[in-house]
């Protein structure tokens, strides 16, 4: 996956937005002000952090050692998934699409309802 899919992937989800609260370098995709995705680009490797359900991020880790607990997140609900190949595309848009939907379901019906995703 390249910089440029990865940027499309967090951006095709309604309502998200792209930012930079932590300086040109690192994109923050948040869904009304609520961060789902973050990535440093420009990084080589490219990696993204993303959050999940802590038992799932556990048996992903321990799957893929390219998926590791989340840098500088909390741990528990965030994974780093560096992106050199090794997890198929596939699977980083499912982990993606999951990050968004448990920020999402955190957030009232009605938004929830608007957003597509009861």
């Amino acid at each position: 996956m390249t910089p440029a899919q990865l940027r499309a992937l967090c951006l095709e989800f309604n309502e998200a937005v792209e930012e930079f609260p932590f300086g040109p370098e690192t994109s923050v995709f948040k869904v009304l002000g609520k961060m789902f995705a973050l990535s440093a680009l420009d990084s080589v490797p490219l990696s993204v952090n993303l959050k999940c359900d802590p038992e799932n991020a556990l048996r992903l880790r321990g799957e893929h050692p390219a998926i590791v607990p989340g840098w500088h997140m909390n741990k528990r609900h965030w994974n780093t998934v560096t992106l050199d190949g090794t997890v198929p595309d596939r699977l980083v848009r499912e982990m993606a699409e999951d990050s968004y939907d448990l920020v999402v379901a955190k957030m009232p019906r009605e938004t929830r309802l608007r957003l597509d995703r009861p």
